[in-house]
């Protein structure tokens, strides 16, 4: 059914923009000439220093477009450049970089629109990167930039604007705007934009006030929706970006870009990305809707997926389905989404997944009473939000889901902070004493708002968990409230880093698809739990050891490149199966990558070129980690939920299951023995396997028996740069 919404009911905030633009004080301005792309590279990047107020150009280097080629890989080069061994996240010299990629803001291929943002991570210690979407990235790169880099605190709330059409960049005092995202986005589109046509040539970063308090904090990138009339955003959501972009002062970024033309790449050959772009769009014409209903209701489909397998993250990860699923289950937002507008996050991405539920009434907090639109919720976002939590509740999902976004904080870390604190509550580590009179129930969804307007206000118990749950883990057993082995293994973080929303206690391959990787547990490196668990297709350590080389490095290639992983595999085509094991990587879809980067850059590429290409960044990364303190194998160790079942109700949930494990696969008996001897059996062998399986993935990888590249790896990759190879050194590898 269609739902049609009142867009004229939407809450506006643009009423003051004249007098809000002439109370701001410009604090430095320079000229630039704008220049666009050839092949895909501008060649330049911009560096600000924010405390100096100063404003640089660098130029690209051939050794950057070889080794780092763009996005991510610029963005940790350039931070591995920027700060020392002994840098904190809040330091000036840290830095967030912005980087589109070279295959970025081509408008042929579906899933062209991505930046990719780098910075050292509050909740970390170590370089997070966040692949998102939005207009800032692509339209800073057609005024000239491959890059941004940003350095420094400013001494009062400043917005940076790059403005292409006047060629000048500015830095502005802005003291009367909301910088709360929704209104941020929209005030600060209608103040730079040269009239309404002009809005899509706008693009605002922001965080907003949840962000000033927050180690979860995260960025909102906007772009201009005609159809609603509307700013509508996405998230690089992971890691506390959005702390160290209020840290550094920042209220807003904002790109005054050109009106786009259909190459702005210019490409090497157009007819080429043109091409391989119309056949991969026939696809998704025809299949879409067979398959995953991503123009209809985005990623939500794989909630009642993920809970048909057992895999539906339930009561902080304990549980892997519900019975109440159905009331956040896909057919849900369908009907809460609106229907028939084109909802893609740059312009030619048929996939077009960015769902909007509109005219959302806000009931609690600052915006009580205003009408809203809330971008998603996406899959991970319902499923944090939602069933991790015990809630389910589509309007408290979505009411949860407007703030996180409007106040700067990432769903993903929220969901699974608030369900370990919910936990804790369900087992008396924590009381309404504890929790200053919060009632931490399962699925009071009041509550779970109520942690957020905490986290903006910087008060409460919502200020607690708004610094994630390492820290929760330490401040609960430090208070005396917990046992610190038992919150670990609980606590769903690695590295610092909360959980992604999929069960992994079934799958070998994606615990190490989580725990292994560089920046913390994160699905945009691998999901590998239907190769694993549903399908059996990588049985051996040996096998999974390879599918946890490739999937990561693939993906890692999209953040390369500027590219969203969503075309490539929640499309497919419709012969895919003939490829039996290799059709997960959906090897048509690959070919596509090879022409669309050969279109772009006028390049070559092979399969194992990709892979190449990948692995010198990750393993430079896999160093960078090293060098600020967290590397090697102690670093890759995931909390026991991830693993097996730590509690008697968990074990019991499942307890034919667990049994026949014990007996087919641990070869003992479980008759006549207590749950917590079988949790033991279980443990044992569960984290054997899992110590095996680090064994073999870092062979694969081409590191030591700790985790670390070896000297070889860093030289065959061209990375063995002697600061690189100094790090290594200093950890025990030898030549």
């Amino acid at each position: 059914m269609t739902v049609t919404y009142d867009y004229t009911k939407r809450t506006s905030y643009t009423a003051d923009v004249d007098h809000q633009k002439r109370a701001h004080k410009v604090l430095m301005e320079v000229p630039f000439t704008p220049s666009q792309p050839h092949r895909g590279y501008t060649n330049r990047t911009l560096h600000v220093d924010l405390g100096a107020m100063k404003v640089t150009e660098k130029a690209v280097t051939a050794q950057m477009k070889d080794v780092f080629i763009g996005g991510r890989g610029f963005g940790l080069w350039y931070l591995w450049n920027a700060i020392t061994p002994t840098t904190k996240w809040n330091d000036p010299e840290n830095e967030i970089i912005i980087s589109p990629g070279p295959l970025a803001g081509n408008t042929q291929y579906a899933g062209s629109g991505k930046s990719l943002v780098v910075t050292l991570s509050p909740l970390t210690g170590i370089p997070i990167d966040s692949n998102v979407g939005g207009y800032f990235g692509p339209l800073m790169k057609f005024c000239g930039f491959d890059a941004l880099e940003i350095q420094g605190k400013a001494p009062t709330d400043v917005v940076l604007v790059i403005d292409g059409p006047k060629g000048t960049i500015t830095i502005e005092a802005a003291p009367e705007e909301e910088y709360d995202s929704h209104v941020a986005a929209e005030v600060f589109t209608h103040e730079y934009a040269d009239g309404p046509k002009d809005f899509v040539n706008v693009g605002v970063v922001s965080a907003g006030r949840g962000a000033d308090h927050s180690r979860i904090g995260c960025l909102n990138f906007s772009w201009w929706d005609p159809r609603r009339g509307a700013a509508r955003l996405k998230q690089a959501g992971r890691g506390g970006i959005g702390r160290v972009f209020r840290d550094k002062g920042l209220k807003a970024l904002i790109v005054h870009g050109f009106k786009l033309k259909s190459d702005m790449n210019n490409a090497e050959d157009v007819e080429r990305t043109a091409k391989v772009g119309r056949k991969l769009a026939k696809e998704i014409h025809d299949f879409d809707d067979q398959q995953c209903k991503m123009r209809k209701i985005g990623t939500a489909h794989l909630v009642e997926v993920m809970d048909a397998y057992d895999l539906l993250p339930t009561h902080n990860f304990q549980y892997g389905k519900h019975p109440d699923t159905p009331k956040i289950a896909s057919p849900v937002w369908e009907a809460r989404f609106t229907q028939g507008i084109f909802d893609g996050c740059w312009y030619g991405c048929h996939m077009a997944c960015s769902k909007g539920a509109d005219c959302h009434h806000v009931k609690t907090g600052p915006y009580a009473g205003h009408f809203v639109t809330v971008d998603g919720p996406e899959y991970e976002t319902a499923a944090g939000l939602g069933s991790n939590c015990g809630i389910f509740d589509p309007e408290w999902i979505l009411e949860s889901n407007f703030y996180c976004d409007t106040y700067g904080i990432d769903t993903i870390s929220f969901g699974t902070a608030c369900a370990f604190a919910m936990e804790c509550y369900q087992r008396g580590i924590l009381n309404t004493d504890r929790t200053g009179g919060l009632d931490l129930t399962w699925g009071n969804g009041a509550a779970h708002v109520e942690l957020l307007h905490q986290m903006a206000r910087g008060e409460g118990f919502g200020l607690i968990v708004g610094q994630g749950v390492k820290y929760m883990q330490e401040h609960f057993a430090g208070k005396g409230w917990g046992d610190l082995a038992f919150l670990r293994d609980i606590g769903m973080q690695v590295k610092g880093l909360e959980y992604s929303q999929y069960q992994s206690k079934e799958s070998l391959a994606q615990q190490g698809g989580y725990a292994l990787t560089n920046k913390g547990p994160q699905h945009d490196e691998a999901w590998l739990i239907f190769m694993d668990m549903v399908n059996n297709q990588i049985p051996t350590f040996e096998d999974k050891a390879e599918a946890l080389h490739y999937f990561p490095l693939f993906r890692t290639w999209f953040g390369l490149m500027g590219l969203c992983k969503l075309p490539w595999n929640d499309i497919e085509p419709a012969d895919n199966a003939k490829h039996g094991k290799e059709a997960a990587k959906v090897p048509e879809h690959v070919e596509n990558y090879l022409e669309l980067y050969q279109g772009i850059t006028g390049k070559r590429l092979t399969k194992d070129g990709v892979i190449a290409q990948s692995e010198a960044v990750y393993n430079f990364q896999r160093v960078f980690n090293l060098r600020m303190g967290l590397g090697g194998r102690q670093s890759d160790w995931p909390p026991y939920r991830s693993v097996g079942p730590v509690t008697p109700e968990e074990y019991e949930s499942r307890a034919e299951r667990y049994d026949k494990q014990l007996l087919d696969l641990i070869g003992v008996d479980p008759a006549g023995k207590t749950t917590a001897e079988k949790i033991k059996l279980h443990r044992a062998w569960r984290e054997d396997r899992y110590r095996q399986l680090c064994d073999a993935v870092y062979k694969r990888r081409g590191w030591t028996d700790n985790g670390i590249p070896t000297i070889a790896t860093l030289k065959k990759f061209k990375v063995d740069f002697p600061e690189v190879v100094a790090v290594v050194k200093a950890a025990g590898v030898t030549e």
